[in-house]
């Protein structure tokens, strides 16, 4: 008998280490929801170069059986540099609601003659991802609570800056065009940044990115989301190794609560 209740016992505890091991991490969000609209003017210079529209669908979708966020993505160029470099892209992410981990992720690029239309699936307890329309090298081994480049983003969001310190790092793990990429954003704390709005408080954030021919040192991408609920990107600045880029909100609506914007 009491072989048998060890055994039972030994069972019992398997059994709950592999549902604690397949069950979903629950994330705290009251920094979005259905319904948030948001509209980006990007500049090169003085140039009005692109534009970038983020919405979240006021419907929840299910997906994997999982109620999820619809969240898209659409930037095209405009005027001048339409002439010179064509781009209508769409991202679109599928972003578990309680875990705000991705459950399907889309992509449609059209960048001059470049081309690509995909669909990955995430599987989360598996820790695999599956490119759809694939016949080779379709499955890709993933590490827990891995992303999309659209879901670690708000992800971020549902963060609570005022427990780190300036300089901080913190790190997602990121799955796209079939890498795996340690995304990694430096706080640094808050500042003030002045729109055509008016004046508002803001988050500095600086992506960390490896050495690359386009930007020129770690803290030449500055990213600046408003200091509340929402923690929404304000401001996006670049400093390319020619020229720089700026990144501005131009229109917002669906927030969690209004911005706060002062003279």
């Amino acid at each position: 008998m009491k072989k048998l209740l060890i055994s039972i016992g030994i069972l019992s505890a398997l059994s709950m280490g592999f549902v604690a091991m397949n069950a979903y991490r629950r994330v705290h969000n009251t920094s979005f929801g259905p319904g948030e609209h948001l509209e980006y003017r990007v500049h090169y210079g003085f140039i009005n170069a692109a534009e970038a529209v983020v919405d979240v669908s006021p419907t929840l979708y299910k997906v994997n059986e999982r109620p999820c966020y619809r969240v898209n993505v659409d930037a095209r160029t405009l005027g001048a540099f339409d002439l010179v470099t064509r781009i209508r892209d769409t991202w679109r992410s599928y972003i578990d609601t309680s875990a705000i981990l991705p459950q399907k992720f889309y992509t449609n690029l059209q960048e001059n003659s470049y081309r690509k239309e995909e669909n990955i699936t995430f599987n989360h307890e598996a820790n695999t991802v599956k490119a759809e329309e694939r016949t080779e090298k379709d499955i890709f081994k993933v590490p827990d609570n891995v992303h999309d480049l659209i879901s670690g983003y708000y992800f971020l969001r549902t963060i609570d800056f005022s427990k780190l310190s300036s300089g901080q790092v913190i790190e997602v793990p990121a799955f796209y065009d079939d890498t795996v990429y340690n995304m990694k954003v430096r706080y640094r704390g808050k500042d003030v940044v002045k729109t055509k709005q008016g004046k508002i408080n803001v988050i500095k954030l600086n992506p960390v990115l490896p050495q690359n021919k386009l930007i020129k040192e770690e803290e030449s991408i500055r990213i600046f989301v408003s200091d509340d609920a929402n923690k929404v990107p304000i401001k996006v600045e670049v400093d390319f190794f020619v020229g720089s880029m700026e990144m501005d909100l131009k229109r917002d609506g669906g927030l969690k609560q209004p911005l706060r914007y002062y003279k």
